[in-house]
This record gives C-alpha cells, sequence and structure tokens, in this order.
C-alpha cells in the first residue's frame, strides 16, 4: 500500500488532518493498513488480523481503533458476536501536500524507515533488494516515477502470493553523498 492523504478519489485517500498522519507513525499500524490494503477490499476482523501479524489481538486492538478514529479503514459488514471486520478505505493512501511539507511527517518516515531496517536485518537473499541511484531529474518527475511504481505493483497483484513491502524514497543529495555538476 502507498501512502498519501483525506481525499478519498477512485480508490486513492489523501491524508490532509494530522491526526490521520500521526495514525500512520508506528510500524504496527502500517502494517495493518497495508495488509487491509493487500486483501483486496477484503475484511478481516482484529483477530485474524493479529493471527497474519503475528501479535497479540489485545494490543493490535489499540492500533485498529487509532486507524478506525483516523478514518483510514472503515467497520465492513459481517462478523460473529464482538469480532467485528474491518477494511481499509482505500488500496492508496497518499499524504497531502500541506502535510508533507509539515514537520508531522517525522513519525511515519521513522516508521517506515524501521520497516526497511527490519526488512534489512531479517533478510531473506531471495526477498531483500534495495537500489539507490542518483538522477538529475526533477522532484515532479521523481514522483511520477514513484507513481508508476505504485500502480505496476497494484497491476501485478496476485492474492496467492505472499504479500513483500516495496519502500521509495527520494531527497536531495546529502553533504556525505554530494554530486558536483
Amino acid at each position: 500500500m502507498a501512502v498519501a492523504p483525506t481525499t478519498t478519489s477512485g480508490d486513492v485517500f489523501t491524508i490532509e488532518r494530522a491526526e490521520q498522519l500521526k495514525a500512520l507513525g508506528h510500524p504496527l499500524r502500517l502494517r495493518v493498513l497495508e495488509m487491509l490494503g493487500d486483501e483486496g477490499g477484503q475484511s478481516l476482523t482484529n483477530r485474524e488480523l493479529a493471527q497474519k501479524l503475528d501479535v497479540d489481538p489485545g494490543h493490535l486492538h489499540f492500533h485498529v481503533k487509532m486507524l478506525l478514529r483516523a478514518g483510514l479503514i472503515e467497520r465492513a459488514d459481517g462478523g460473529k458476536g464482538r469480532e467485528k471486520p474491518y477494511r481499509s478505505v482505500a488500496s492508496t493512501v497518499r499524504v497531502g501536500p500541506e502535510l508533507l511539507g509539515s514537520r508531522l511527517t517525522g513519525d511515519l518516515q521513522a516508521a517506515m524507515l524501521n520497516e526497511v531496517q527490519a526488512g534489512f536485518a531479517n533478510r531473506d537473499e531471495a526477498q531483500f533488494r534495495s537500489a539507490q541511484v542518483i538522477g538529475r531529474v526533477t522532484p515532479e518527475q521523481a514522483i511520477d516515477m514513484i507513481t508508476e511504481l505504485v500502480e505496476k505493483a497494484q497491476g501485478l497483484e496476485d492474492p496467492s502470493v505472499d504479500p513483500i513491502v516495496i519502500t521509495a524514497f527520494m531527497h536531495p543529495p546529502t553533504s556525505r553523498g554530494e554530486v558536483k555538476s
């Protein structure tokens, strides 16, 4: 699942409020959102999510409630007894431009970097790949490339395949990696 804002357009949800962005600032909540988005619109109960994510259902319940209050997931029809199913409001979530320019994105960035670091630490050579390229393109062109990546990944979705996380970042070179003209 790609990250985006609060406006829902097609299957894209745009986060425009700070509390929505804050809800994404924990790795487990990101995983829940990805899990519900990756299930192709399928709904899962807290217990089912906990089982798939290999976490305690009581601990997960707090995180699911935060996502629900932020409007990033919603209750779905069905369920038995107290077990209510949830689904993602969209398969793609984006952060609005006003929030991207704020300091509020720090928790989300930290959560994403945490996922990358955990993936690297537990890497299976067949599953983990990384690449870095310095390109002389505009930020708009880089965003277009990331958008194309997200759309291509969504187009290749296969429910029979175990999910993987694809993370893309763009940033200016740091002083250590500065590229001179």
